[in-house]
């Protein structure tokens, strides 16, 4: 199938595709890698009257080191996120977990805020933007506003963003001393997950974040749970979840995953805790 038709706008600046949005609200669509959108235009599940072309707009292509955080901007691939040199010590949970982001060449045009945008419930971007206490900022013509990634993700490929707004960044928190895991299940490498779980672990206890099995990532914080007490906690969560069955997989084997996968990034996140 083919788009139905639509008007494109290759924006230069920000305040260009900010006054686009703010004329047209809910007609206008925000592109940037395409690789979510795209498909969505091609079937015709996505019907904009103009479509905003962000990546021509330098001040949107920038990773920006903040010390306690890292701000991630929204003309950032994540093929260039994977090759910023400091990603493994500022960020490893994400130094885990882009590899199984699609694949090599999607994650050549693809960008970590368009995954955050889309906010598919099994894709990885969205999880560990959750599991690191992550905002997104959000810009409009009449405003500036940050959301915590819990507060923006309101379902399955649902968000807070108003019409008129478009995410200008993600941030990241950075937490020096603390362990991070990442897994998932999926068909092949690189297809959206069955299930995903990324856990981290600090001095004072255990967190674990869950995609694929409800209709967004959720998250747990334990205290540093062993034994029998870690697999309850683990069970009673993969429950909380409300798994279903579909075409790839049951709701069963998804309670499964959350238990086995979860308490093997526990176990990672807890080898490389300092």
């Amino acid at each position: 199938m083919k788009p139905a038709p639509f008007d494109y706008v290759q924006a230069e600046t920000l305040d260009e595709a900010l006054a686009v949005l703010a004329a047209e609200g809910s007609d206008a669509r925000v592109i940037a890698g395409g690789q979510s959108l795209m498909p969505m235009l091609n079937m015709r599940l996505a019907r904009p009257k103009v479509l905003i072309d962000v990546m021509r707009i330098g001040s949107l292509a920038r990773v920006d080191d903040g010390g306690d955080r890292v701000v991630v901007g929204a003309g950032v691939r994540q093929a260039a996120l994977l090759a910023w040199p400091r990603l493994a010590a500022k960020l490893p949970l994400i130094a885990l977990a882009l590899p199984w982001t699609g694949h090599a060449q999607t994650r050549s045009r693809g960008t970590i805020c368009g995954s955050v945008a889309h906010a598919d419930p099994s894709a990885e971007m969205p999880l560990c933007l959750i599991a690191l206490d992550g905002e997104v900022h959000l810009r409009s013509a009449r405003r500036r506003r940050v959301l915590p990634a819990g507060d923006y993700i309101t379902g399955m490929m649902s968000t807070a963003r108003d019409d008129d707004e478009l995410i200008e960044a993600v941030a990241f928190r950075v937490r020096p001393g603390r362990g991070c895991g990442f897994r998932e299940v999926a068909r092949r490498h690189g297809d959206f997950a069955i299930a995903a779980c990324a856990a981290i672990a600090h001095a004072d206890g255990i967190r674990l974040a869950v995609a694929g099995v409800a209709d967004r990532p959720e998250l747990r914080d334990w205290p540093d749970l062993e034994g029998d007490a870690l697999d309850d906690a683990l069970n009673a969560f993969a429950y909380d979840l409300d798994a279903r069955d579909d075409i790839h997989a049951t709701a069963r084997y998804r309670r499964d995953l959350v238990r086995q996968i979860g308490r093997d990034v526990i176990d990672e996140a807890r080898r490389c805790r300092v």
